[in-house]
């Protein structure tokens, strides 16, 4: 289990929360959505629940300070996070004037689709450079309201930034920063510039490659082994062949041809109706004396609205029976953006085995000069099923 969570003898999960800025240890049963936590444990029922399909936006939160859909979101993923519903902003000064010009510009009727408009309307409040209203609608087009027809709503956040940049209070990263979902404040990297002119410019530009920047500090780290029936300096070589070591990897493409020490493609990631194609470049080192190397690398997906960052370190050593191998491998990693509200800690070390898994395999046919298996392609949410049947037969197992 990851970091926050335990396994209570009655099958359900205990995770700890920070919600409203209060430590809470909450049980759930596997399968609970964090919305019906919060409404149903913690009785916070400003979140409200619409469609639970993530389409109306009525249970938009903060999680980890971005906005993020409370019906799509399992609670179990959510370990360690810190949440903020709408009763958590009563004394959020951008939420009370906020608030104020809901009510001064006739912004609201049965109020239903209100909590999760302001936390919305929040965000664009802390990063829009200036009270445009085409970009603030385009912020706003995943809260649906079927009572104002949108104007009022429209004016009063046009009305509190206009307010705000008039008193000097600047966006919190300027125009770079990107629209959209948990994860999206990803300051000044490529991915926030080109969604910037994508919006300004109305139009969708194909991605560039993102570079990774220097220091990185990674959000999150996990260390992973993969053993391979094969000698240490076989499988040291291997991994220095980029091409092969891409043939073998689910999900990976290369865009250009490899250099010794510098590699551009890209990952293919689908994740239910969310599909991205991540495309960056690498930096690569390695050290023959220990059988060490690193692969550094960014990437942004063609819609700007997702991005990653990323560090891995290798060592391969002798493996547990002679003339075999273990790789330790050490993975510093950035999410940001929609896909990042899919990718809490514990899941991404759990789908990391299974890709592992499927990249030894790979790895072994190719060394022992059998034809490598067809890259199936990284579907996580195929391997989250695969994830979930596990768990419930080793919750089954100790009942």
């Amino acid at each position: 289990m990851s970091a926050g969570l335990a396994e209570p003898t009655t099958g359900r999960i205990a995770l700890g929360l920070t919600v409203n800025g209060r430590s809470l240890r909450i049980e759930a049963e596997p399968r609970s959505h964090l919305g019906d936590v919060l409404r149903e444990n913690l009785n916070l029922t400003g979140t409200h629940l619409g469609c639970e399909h993530g389409v109306c936006g009525a249970c938009t939160v903060l999680l980890d300070g971005e906005p993020a859909r409370a019906c799509l979101t399992f609670a179990g993923a959510c370990a360690g996070a810190a949440v903020t519903t709408i009763e958590g902003l009563d004394d959020d000064p951008i939420a009370t004037e906020l608030r104020a010009a809901f009510n001064r510009e006739h912004a609201l009727q049965c109020g239903y689709c209100t909590p999760g408009m302001l936390v919305a309307a929040r965000d664009l409040v802390l990063r829009l450079p200036e009270a445009d209203e085409r970009r603030i609608r385009v912020g706003l087009s995943g809260n649906l309201c079927r009572c104002t027809g949108y104007a009022g709503i429209v004016r009063a956040v046009m009305a509190v930034i206009a307010e705000r940049r008039a008193q000097g209070i600047r966006p919190e990263t300027g125009a770079a920063r990107a629209l959209g979902p948990v994860g999206a404040r990803i300051g000044e990297t490529v991915a926030a510039r080109s969604q910037a002119a994508r919006v300004t410019e109305n139009r969708v530009a194909p991605a560039r490659a993102a570079t990774p920047a220097t220091p990185f500090a990674p959000a999150h780290r996990f260390t992973h082994v993969i053993d391979l029936s094969h000698p240490p300096d076989a499988v040291f070589a291997l991994l220095g062949d980029i091409e092969a070591v891409a043939a073998c990897l689910p999900g990976a493409v290369l865009t250009g041809r490899p250099e010794p020490d510098t590699v551009e493609g890209g990952l293919q990631v689908r994740i239910g109706p969310i599909a991205a194609t991540f495309r960056g470049s690498a930096r690569i080192a390695r050290d023959p004396a220990t059988l060490a190397g690193s692969v550094r690398g960014a990437g942004s997906d063609a819609g700007g609205r997702s991005a990653t960052e990323g560090e891995l370190r290798y060592r391969v050593e002798p493996g547990p029976a002679p003339g075999t191998a273990r790789v330790v491998l050490d993975v510093g990693y950035t999410l940001t953006g929609p896909l990042a509200q899919f990718g809490r800690p514990g899941l991404v070390r759990d789908l990391a085995g299974r890709i592992a898994a499927d990249f030894a395999r790979a790895v072994d046919a190719r060394l022992s000069g059998a034809e490598a298996p067809a890259p199936a392609g990284l579907n996580p949410l195929r391997l989250l099923l695969g994830l979930a049947r596990a768990r419930l037969a080793a919750w089954l197992g100790r009942a």
